[in-house]
């Protein structure tokens, strides 16, 4: 007869079964919905921001539209995520939380200005964006320092506008003037605009030079145009019945081409000219 201790074949009783883990904030509903559409929504924003605006905003004749349409890209991508966020809150609500009953809503959720942490966040996001904002303003406005443009005497050209043409001269150049623009390859080109009527707006869109032409005054600005190519010059300020015929064109040459044009083109009188 064999004698067995009891204590040998007896097992430990098992331990309790621990507690399911509490799910993360971050993954319970509607949260982890809300972040996959603000992810596909930020990718495609930031893809527009990037593809569209700079294509409709079209060619860039200067360094200063291409600083605008830098500009107008950045703004766009840096904007996205808010956009993104506004937007996958909307298309949720519509869907997820669309009420049905015949009486008013219940309030089931709690007042955002009761969520500390989901203030710091908009308040750290929307701080980050401003300052961004803020820098690359004060960046892009900063006025040029190359010794080349300082050392360059620019080309002075006096645009008149008038009901519902514009005329150009070349003060320095012999006093030449014509109906068409006609500017040198990368050159800085002082413009000194005026009106003989009402208020005009000298505009060439692909070179971000728009001012206006202002009566008794003049008004100036510069621009360095480094493409070659036929653009419009529009006028941007209501004036009258023809405003929208106001147009002609500016050509932009090589400095050689702008020296024959030149040669060729009469000195007119300014009596004669008005």
């Amino acid at each position: 007869m064999t004698i067995t201790d009891p204590g040998i074949d007896s097992q430990p009783p098992a331990p309790p079964p621990r507690p399911p883990r509490p799910q993360r904030a971050w993954r319970r509903p509607p949260i982890l919905p809300l972040l996959g559409i603000w992810a596909v929504m930020t990718a495609l924003l930031v893809w527009f921001g990037l593809a569209v605006p700079s294509r409709l905003i079209g060619v860039a004749a200067s360094p200063t539209m291409r600083e605008v349409k830098a500009t107008v890209t950045a703004f766009s991508v840096a904007s996205a995520p808010v956009a993104a966020m506004v937007w996958s809150i909307m298309l949720y609500s519509l869907f997820a939380w669309r009420y049905r009953g015949d009486g008013p809503p219940p309030d089931t959720a709690p007042a955002i200005r009761e969520n500390a942490r989901l203030q710091a966040i908009w308040l750290v996001g929307s701080t980050a964006l401003c300052l961004f904002l803020l820098v690359w303003g004060l960046v892009v406005l900063q006025p040029p320092t190359s010794d080349t443009e300082a050392t360059t005497a620019p080309l002075v050209v006096d645009v008149t506008g008038q009901q519902w043409t514009w005329s150009f001269a070349y003060p320095g150049s012999g006093g030449q003037q014509s109906d068409q623009l006609y500017l040198p390859l990368n050159q800085r080109i002082l413009f000194h605009v005026t009106s003989k009527d009402v208020i005009h707006s000298f505009w060439i869109v692909e070179m971000a030079v728009k001012i206006d032409a202002n009566p008794g005054e003049t008004t100036t600005t510069s621009v360095i145009p480094d493409r070659l190519g036929t653009y419009t010059i529009r006028c941007a300020e209501l004036c009258g019945l023809y405003h929208s015929y106001m147009q002609t064109t500016v050509h932009v040459v090589s400095a050689d081409e702008f020296a024959t044009w030149l040669q060729a083109v009469p000195k007119i009188a300014p009596e004669e000219a008005s």
